[in-house]
């Protein structure tokens, strides 16, 4: 099967900027606020008074051109223009995802209209294309416009000349680098080779995943493991005095803690589904209503789980190196049929997770009976020459292709 290409993947390492840098940094994300703000606001004037909306050419020469030149606007020279261009480019972005969600021709949840972003906000990015000329410095630093050389922990090589670089700070007061890299689809496939392996995922509570061949893989439950050091930190958080410094250090403390959770539950995400991908040709999941399911007493287990995320990087990477994933109805009754002869047993309750087949007399676990079945219902049936029985490719997703947000370094997938 021929290997589908994707066009970017995004590579993200930590930043430790310099107290000056960061001060430089915390300009240019206000910069680039206060620009946003100001083209949401032209917009909103513009459909209240009945008048088209503004070009993004317009917007750019009277909130960054000319507004540079008004005492009341002066400080935005102080950031590189590309910063506010880009912030422009962010809005108007944002509007047009907002009108296609209006007329159905963007798929997943409704978009909501952009709104005004605020400083107290807890992600704050910018962004810089090439002409921004930033580069990477000889001693592997990353050099900014009107920043400076940032240090950058590399965690690993990047494949290709990076076409553009955002710069995040995160709610935990983490600085990151993500960098575009357009994918080199040879190196992908030297990377992972074809396979003529093929299994069926059943994704649990008990167990995060079990797999057709009757592996069973633990649910780390990241969460569940760190809500005491989380009680005590946000217990902390309630005592201090709104406004105080020390609320200040508190709040970081609690964004610290809960970014630890969600930063190894990402890694754990990443390794198992490369792994998976490495492993296996094609790869049968159950479209799970995630949503629905975190609308349950189940729902702080759901969120622990983190199937979503889980999914779509399976997707994305399935895409990536060549491989298939083939998601089945959620409303097939995979619990319900035996595997062995498939005779349908109606449903169980979630305590059974064993029952022995009324029909042909064989004992089954639940969950290994389900990815069973999950593979076959996806028709990943094996031929007389071993081959999988593969459908169409699934479209990539533009994901990172790594762990990211991992205070030391980010390791590859």
């Amino acid at each position: 099967m021929p290997r589908v290409a994707i066009t970017q993947l995004r590579y993200s390492f930590r930043l430790y900027p310099e107290p000056g840098q960061a001060r430089a940094l915390a300009r240019a994300f206000g910069c680039a606020r206060v620009v946003y703000n100001d083209a949401v606001r032209a917009r909103r004037d513009a459909h209240t008074e009945g008048h088209p909306y503004p070009s993004l050419s317009l917007l750019s020469r009277a909130l960054v051109t000319e507004a540079k030149r008004r005492p009341e606007r002066a400080w935005l020279g102080e950031v590189s223009a590309v910063v506010l261009q880009q912030s422009l480019r962010d809005a108007e972005q944002a509007y047009r995802n907002f009108f296609a969600s209006l007329k159905g021709e963007r798929k997943g949840p409704k978009s909501e209209e952009p709104r005004m972003k605020s400083r107290k906000d807890k992600r704050a990015t910018i962004r810089f294309t090439a002409n921004a000329r930033w580069s990477i410095t000889p001693d592997d630093r990353l050099n900014l416009p009107k920043i400076g050389p940032v240090k950058v922990v590399w965690s690993r090589r990047l494949p290709a000349v990076p076409s553009s670089v955002t710069v995040i700070k995160d709610s935990a007061g983490r600085f990151f680098a993500s960098f575009v890299v357009d994918t080199d689809p040879a190196a992908d496939a030297e990377r992972m080779p074809a396979t003529d392996q093929s299994v069926g995922i059943d994704l649990g509570l008990t167990h995060f995943a079990v797999l057709s061949d009757g592996t069973k893989i633990d649910s780390p439950r990241f969460l569940r493991r760190a809500e005491k050091k989380l009680k005590k930190a946000q217990r902390e958080l309630s005592r201090k005095q709104k406004g105080s410094k020390n609320r200040n250090k508190a709040r970081l403390r609690v964004a610290r803690a809960h970014a630890q959770v969600a930063d190894a539950r990402r890694e754990f995400h990443h390794q198992l589904s490369t792994q998976l991908i490495r492993e296996n040709q094609a790869i049968a999941v159950e479209d799970l209503a995630v949503n629905a399911l975190a609308r349950t007493r189940l729902a702080k287990s759901v969120h622990d789980a983190g199937w979503g995320s889980f999914l779509t990087m399976l997707e994305y990477k399935a895409a990536r190196y060549g491989r298939t994933l083939v998601t089945i109805d959620r409303f097939e009754p995979t619990s319900q049929v035996c595997s062995t002869c498939g005779t349908k047993d109606g449903p169980k309750p979630l305590h059974v997770r064993e029952w022995t087949c009324p029909a042909c007399g064989t004992l089954h676990d639940r969950d290994t009976n389900a990815a069973i079945n999950v593979k076959t219902a996806a028709g990943l049936a094996v031929s007389a020459c071993r081959a999988p029985v593969r459908p169409e490719p699934v479209l990539a997703q533009r994901e990172e292709t790594g762990s990211h947000g991992i205070p030391t370094a980010d390791r590859a997938a």
